[in-house]
């Protein structure tokens, strides 16, 4: 385990030109949906089409004794964090697994009620990185045995915000003994990881190519075992990839520390796919520390030319607008209870 061992922030962007030497064989498949779950905004009045699917208010129906009845629709949460259910289908195959789990200890477990989802089918877990508006809603899973669970080894990290004139604020730290007590079977891996039969691709470590994605300001840090220091990597960050037959590529994050423009290349270095079919998930572009590199950030994007973005959590209201603007066609407002589905050529 890495809590405090001090490699949080001890590496420095990396140089990968060219392609993969040895590029990683990402089986295609013939479908993937993505179900959000959790997610900052929930918009009931956002349109369906033949890609996306909107959970409408009725979603939630709770007791209310002031209403003709005894009930009223409430919808699904949002909260200021993140989590996907993830279902590929190769042929008569299917496999779900969930990517990230929520702020809250109950926020995931209510919308997937509301949603009408069994998380008892869930096959696997994946967790992008550390932040604690990641994980907090593991417990709905708690009762699952050995449920296989992918992170990378700096997940457990100590970290702050010390933002001026406060004395610091240390962020909930994920703890790897209380996940095994829970009955997680917790698979640690730095390197890119396979999974569902080679359908499904952990990236691991991203490479930090761009010369504007920088990372984290000054107040995120991470204790290195006798002090607290900048961490600005975050390297713990990793995204999800799958192939879709005959579309490209799907790239799922859940922060994108790592950089929208850095993961989305990695991705497509790592597995020699070219093309990008659809970027989903929390890029982090929000507040005024990262406002300065919406603008290379979607210039970059626009020429991946993806034909799905939906980006949601952290991206920031001005980074969504640009993104909108930039590619009107691929553009989808993100909301909770969003079912995305990608079926190949």
């Amino acid at each position: 385990m890495c809590d405090g061992d001090g490699a949080s922030g001890a590496a420095a962007p990396r140089p990968a030109p060219g392609p993969a030497v040895d590029p990683i064989a990402l089986v295609p498949v013939d479908e993937v949906v993505v179900t959000t779950i959790i997610d900052n905004v929930f918009d009931a009045l956002l349109t369906s089409d033949d890609r996306v699917t909107r959970a409408p208010f009725a979603s939630g129906s709770v007791a209310a004794p002031q209403f003709e009845g005894g009930r009223t629709f409430t919808g699904l949460r949002a909260e200021h964090g993140f989590s996907a259910l993830v279902t590929v289908r190769r042929g008569e195959t299917t496999t779900t697994l969930l990517f990230d789990a929520g702020v809250s200890p109950d926020g995931m477990t209510t919308n997937a009620d509301r949603l009408g989802i069994d998380l008892q089918g869930v096959q696997g877990v994946v967790l992008s990185h550390g932040h604690f508006d990641h994980v907090g809603g593991l417990a709905g899973l708690a009762t699952r045995s050995r449920l296989p669970m992918t992170v990378h080894p700096l997940i457990w990290t100590r970290r702050r915000l010390l933002l001026p004139g406060t004395g610091g604020t240390e962020l909930p730290t994920l703890s790897s003994a209380a996940l095994e007590a829970e009955g997680f079977r917790v698979m640690e891996r730095r390197e890119p990881s396979l999974l569902v039969d080679g359908c499904v691709l952990i990236t691991g470590e991203i490479d930090r190519t761009t010369d504007f994605e920088r990372g984290m300001p000054p107040p995120h840090q991470a204790w290195d075992g006798s002090d607290w220091r900048h961490d600005p990597l975050v390297l713990d960050d990793q995204a999800l990839v799958v192939h879709v037959r005959g579309r490209g590529l799907v790239v799922l994050t859940g922060c994108g520390h790592a950089g929208a423009v850095n993961t989305a290349r990695h991705a497509m270095r790592l597995t020699g796919v070219r093309r990008l079919h659809a970027l989903l998930g929390g890029l982090h572009l929000g507040g005024p520390a990262f406002e300065p590199i919406i603008t290379p950030t979607v210039q970059a994007l626009a020429e991946l030319a993806p034909d799905l973005v939906a980006p949601g959590h952290c991206t920031g209201w001005r980074a969504q607008a640009a993104l909108a603007a930039a590619l009107p066609d691929a553009f989808v407002p993100s909301s909770s209870g969003t079912r995305y589905t990608l079926a190949a050529a």
